[in-house]
């Protein structure tokens, strides 16, 4: 470290204290009773500032450069703006001794002897505050450690808990003032010993600064730098700038330099490893050698060496110690010696500090450096001002010179064989001599340091003008930017020192290699490439090597890249050889192919005589237009070939259009065809399937295919009846579902009936068109198809819960096992299946409201149609109940709708009932709750409810036994499809002998009706004898023969029918009688209205009857029949 006087002035006054402003452009100086204000660049007083009466004895800036402080003995602080303008001012009690300004908030601490005060300028007033003692200084920092000099003498260290940090250091002088560094790593201390000390900031000093005339008051560091000025008791002002020189050493790849001016750090430039050593004094120089480390202090030398012999060993431990103060230029350490370096001399020192050799040069040594040898043996290379050049071994007195040139040398190095000298003289040049015959063998000009290759002969770099220059043979330099000196070159790496730091830099060896790849030289050039080049460069130099047959550099290079491809072909290249082929042209055509320059290859082929291998590269490349110039003598196979493989690359390339093309033009119809229908072009597949021939099938039957994926059937039906397939053309009607076309077809045809009405069939029913479906399977003779299709769909209405929708698919299925039953082979199987579906339909018809009544918040029928629906499928389920149906929801619903209607014996029943069965959950509670009502009622049903017997009159029980029949008559009741109610009907049968047509015609004759008479009837039975006065019907009486029919036999067990004979039919009003119409072989059905007067109205369809006004108002809700679904609109019964 050395100390440069920059400027100085003198002031008049004492300098008592001074600031920087943040930016370091302005000085402020506190001399007497004035401030004084410099320039920092050029020692230039820019203003004296007068304000205050007395001494200044204390000055600072604030941190962000708006305002500084002074403080004087007249007990003011002025503030002052960066312009140099006073703009506040206020007092304390007593004189200033100390300003500061906090960093981060920029409030200003001003101290007096007894107190201090806080100012902000957000704030009109200064807080103030006491002090029992007297306050020599305030400061605020950001370090971490507080150091502290007293006039004790000693120098002691502090952390911010108060605890001291080592021990105390003796300073032999009393000190004025400490400042640290910006960064902290350095202080300042000056005091009655007339001059500025520079410490570390662990107390170690370092050196003087600036001797002084007088006492030290202040010292100061311009921020961020390392100027420093001095201020003194004579008013002398003294700026320095410090400059801290690079103190390092270098072998091969360890670097040893000097850290924080008492450390030395050595670096691995390869692994990048870093070990530091602490010497606790200033490390003057520095020298590494191999396994040797050696490291100057002031008094003494230390030699170290690495714990072992790994060259990624970084531990270094003492060996030696030379306790003695040497002075010296430069340091040299060997295996067993230590070389000193001053001026003209140099001396050879033993590790135990024996001098044992000296040399006394004839000028003064510029450099030196150590070259290697045996340990004890080594070489030493000298370079001294006069231009002569030595060589040195420690153990030998006389020193041998290598040559003698004209200019001062500043820098050497020795190649790896020892074979050739670069220089670096004082005029920036580099001079490359050969050692043995002293001849200057070329030179390069802008060179500040040089270094060889320590891996290649031939190749040196030398840096200078902020280049790197790299030099290889005798081709011209390579240049490219580089900042720094460099001082080694191993392999591709280059060491470089840039200000103070080390760096390896990666330089690939890409220049030199193309030097010698442009002369050919591939060998040279794979040399080159060794020491370190990128991959574009390994591949570039098998390339060049395999274009001129140097086929084992061109196989090592390859290998490099792992290019498996070229290596293939190098070994089937070295193949043939082997087996003795020489045709260089054809080996090289090879090459080229591989390059993809395949034209120089062709006409190497060409040249070679295989022309044929020029066509098929030429083809596997899809480069048919080339090609086509190799065809022979145009043989029409090759041709056709050719356009066949170039039409299988338009397809590969996405270029369809001229591949279909190509395809066609080379008779490849199913591939034109294939790429045509897989890209939807229909007119390309028309125009194909045209021009076919029609024994052409396979591909006329792939167009087809086509079409009909294209929805296309009318040219798919063409192509089918072009070549004559009539299956394929009805499978085609049937799926496009034309069945005009394919009825037709089956008209001329009738082999393919069964092939066209099945699908009909199936289509219709599952479009709901169930009668239609059952017309189509008829005519495919599939009967039983349309009756189990229908199974199938009420059976998931039930699976459902769509129980409205089971009972009209069940009616749907007994009407076609009606119509099935036409058939005299199959009429008793179809006819009980009508029977059961059509109980089975009534069943699911009434249960739709129980299901809703027991599932929906909501209840759409009234409480006596749900009483009478619970009563009619309790009375209808005496055997086997069917799926979906639940008697616990019928039972239910019973117990609740009797209850509410009155009935509450039949209530009591039901609940009964209940407790045997398994019940939900849901229903349990109620249930319970029921059970338990039902018993406080009376044990006896409402008469009104109790239903009525229109043949006999007789009043039956709720819950009957034989089921929906008169417990007297065993006439079955007819009930409402609506509200369930008995239905004032008696049905009748005709006499034997008497025809449908002729009942009919007979009934609508309307026969005079006598007048009414009012006359007594007896009856007479068995058990009774009866008188009535027959005035209870308005319009029959004893005469009408119906009534008569009526009567039976009391008490018997058997059912007898009504049966009535012409006369009675000619006697009956067309009102009053009902027709179930069906159609054969079931009888038709007859029903005689007791009550005319109470309208009646039977759908004409499923032939179920309602009370008019109850039809009438279903039919509006719905628009159609609730139970068979035949729209009002539908003329058809």
């Amino acid at each position: 470290m050395r100390a440069v006087l920059t400027w100085r002035d003198k002031a008049e006054q004492c300098i008592y204290d001074l600031a920087f402003k943040p930016d370091g452009t302005q000085l402020i100086l506190a001399a007497g009773n004035r401030l004084l204000v410099y320039d920092t660049s050029d020692g230039t007083l820019l203003q004296p500032l007068k304000g205050h009466k007395d001494t200044v004895y204390c000055v600072a800036y604030a941190k962000d450069g708006k305002r500084f402080a002074s403080g004087s003995a007249d007990k003011s602080v002025i503030i002052w703006t960066s312009k140099l303008e006073g703009i506040l001012k206020y007092t304390h009690n007593d004189s200033i001794q100390c300003v500061s300004y906090n960093p981060v908030t920029h409030q200003l601490a001003s101290c007096s002897s007894n107190d201090f005060g806080l100012w902000s300028p957000e704030q009109k007033s200064v807080s103030k505050h006491k002090s029992s003692s007297k306050i020599t200084c305030c400061r605020e920092e950001h370090n971490d450690i507080l150091a502290v000099a007293d006039w004790g003498q000693k120098l002691s260290f502090y952390q911010l808990s108060g605890k001291q940090i080592g021990r105390d250091r003796s300073l032999n002088f009393d000190p004025c003032c400490i400042s640290y560094f910006t960064k902290g790593e350095y202080i300042l201390l000056g005091g009655s010993d007339k001059q500025v000390s520079l410490f570390t900031k662990d107390g170690v000093r370092l050196g003087t600064v600036g001797e002084q005339n007088s006492w030290v008051w202040t010292c100061k560091v311009k921020p961020d730098s390392n100027y420093v000025v001095v201020g003194c008791q004579d008013g002398t002002i003294s700026f320095y700038q410090l400059i801290f020189s690079t103190v390092h050493g270098l072998y091969k790849d360890r670097y040893a330099y000097r850290d924080s001016m008492t450390d030395v750090i050595v670096q691995h430039l390869i692994t990048e490893q870093k070990v530091r050593i602490k010497c606790k004094e200033l490390v003057k120089k520095i020298a590494i050698y191999k396994n040797r480390l050696a490291i100057q202090l002031p008094e003494k030398i230390l030699i170290y060496e690495l714990y072992s012999d790994d060259s990624s060993d970084m531990h270094y431990r003492v060996k030696e110690k030379i306790v003695k103060k040497f002075e010296c230029n430069l340091l040299v350490v060997c295996a067993d010696h230590i070389i000193l370096c001053q001026e003209k001399r140099l001396q050879c020192l033993s590790f135990s500090g024996v001098k044992e050799r000296e040399w006394q040069m004839e000028s003064l040594i510029r450099y030196i450096k150590v070259i290697g040898g045996p340990p004890g043996r080594e070489g030493l290379l000298v370079g001294l001002k006069n231009g002569q050049i030595l060589k040195i071994f420690v153990d030998n007195l006389f020193a041998i010179v290598l040559l003698k040139q004209a200019t001062a040398v500043r820098c050497l190095d020795m190649s790896a064989s020892r074979n050739k000298l670069a220089v670096v003289d004082e005029n920036d040049t580099c001079l490359v001599y050969d050692i043995h015959t002293k001849e200057l063998l070329f030179q390069e000009p802008n060179a500040n340091s040089v270094a060889w290759n320590t891996q290649c002969e031939d190749m040196l770099c030398f840096s200078g003008g902020g280049y790197l220059n790299i030099k290889a043979g005798t081709f011209p330099v390579h240049q490219q930017k580089l900042q720094g000196f460099v001082v080694g070159y191993n392999g591709s790496k280059i060491f470089c020192l840039h200000v103070f730091s080390m760096s390896a830099v990666e330089v690939p060896q890409s220049a030199p290699m193309y030097q010698y790849l442009d002369r050919k030289m591939f060998k040279e050039a794979y040399q080159i490439a060794c020491l370190g080049v990128t991959d574009t460069d390994w591949r570039e130099l098998a390339m060049e090597a395999l274009e001129g047959l140097e086929f084992e550099t061109a196989k090592k290079a390859f290998t490099r890249v792992q290019d498996l491809r070229y290596l293939e072909l190098i070994n089937s290249i070295e193949e043939r050889k082997k087996r003795g082929e020489t045709n260089n042209d054809l080996f090289l055509a090879d090459v080229f192919s591989y390059q993809g320059k395949f034209h120089e290859a062709a006409k190497l082929y060409k040249r070679s005589g295989h022309e044929n291998l020029a066509l098929d590269m030429y083809t596997d490349l899809r480069m048919f237009e080339y090609a086509k110039d190799f065809l022979g003598s145009g043989d029409p196979k090759e041709t056709k070939m050719l356009i066949t493989k170039q039409a299988d690359w338009a397809r590969n390339i996405n270029e369809p259009k001229a591949a279909v093309e190509m395809y066609i033009s080379a008779g490849e119809h199913v591939k034109a065809i294939e790429i045509s229908g897989d890209h939807g072009w229909v007119d390309m597949l028309i125009d194909i399937a045209r021009k076919l021939d029609k024994a052409e099938r396979e591909p006329l039957l792939m167009c087809a295919h086509y079409f009909k994926k294209l929805d296309n059937p009318g040219y798919a039906a063409e192509t089918y009846l072009k070549i004559g397939d009539l299956k394929s053309l009805v499978q085609l009607h049937v799926e496009t579902q034309r069945w005009d076309e394919a009825f037709a077809l089956g008209e001329k045809h009738p082999e393919f009936k069964d092939d066209i009405y099945v699908p009909y069939a199936q289509w219709l029913a599952e479009n709901d068109r169930f009668e239609e479906a059952q017309k189509a399977f008829h005519k495919a003779g599939r009967q039983e198809e349309a009756v189990r299709v229908l199974e199938q769909l009420t059976h998931n209405a039930v699976v459902e819960s769509r129980f409205n929708d089971a009972a009209y698919y069940y009616w749907m299925l007994s009407m076609q096992c009606l119509n099935i039953a036409q058939d005299p082979a199959q009429k008793d199987v179809m006819l009980s299946k009508f029977h059961h579906f059509q109980h089975l339909a009534e069943l699911y018809h009434g249960y739709h409201a129980i299901h809703r009544y027991t599932e929906e918040p909501f209840s759409f029928h009234l409480p006596e149609t749900l009483f009478n629906i619970s009563r009619f499928l309790l009375h209808s389920l005496t055997k086997d109940t069917p799926l979906g149906i639940s008697k616990v929801k019928t039972l239910f619903t019973l117990a609740k709708q009797s209850k509410a209607l009155g009935a509450y014996k039949l209530a009591r029943h039901a609940y009964n009932k209940l407790q045997g069965l398994r019940i939900p959950t849901r229903f349990q509670k109620s249930i319970e709750l029921g059970s338990l009502t039902i018993r406080s009622k009376p044990f006896h049903d409402s008469e009104e409810l109790v239903p009525l017997c229109y043949r006999c009159s007789t009043n039956n029980p709720l819950l009957n036994n034989l089921g929906n029949v008169c417990i007297n008559c065993r006439q079955p009741f007819v009930f409402s499809a609506s509200s369930y109610e008995v239905l004032h009907l008696v049905e009748f049968y005709l006499e034997e002998g008497i025809t449908d047509e002729e009942a009919v015609s007979l009934i609508d004759l309307e026969a005079p009706r006598h007048k009414r008479e009012n006359k007594w009837q007896e009856i007479t039975s068995n058990n009774s004898q009866t008188l009535r006065l027959d005035e209870t019907m308005d319009s029959m009486g004893d005469d009408d023969p119906f009534t008569a029919k009526l009567s039976f036999e009391q008490g018997g067990s058997e059912f007898v029918p009504v049966v009535v004979s012409r006369s009675v039919l000619r006697a009956m009003s067309r009102r009053d009688v009902l027709i179930k119409r069906w159609p054969p072989p079931l009888q038709w059905q007859y029903f005689r209205s007791l009550l005319p007067d109470a309208s009646i109205t039977m759908c004409p369809s499923c032939f179920q009857m309602f009370h008019s006004e109850d039809y009438e108002l279903l039919v509006l809700q719905h628009t159609c029949c609730p139970y068979c679904r035949r729209r009002i609109d539908d003329p058809s019964p």
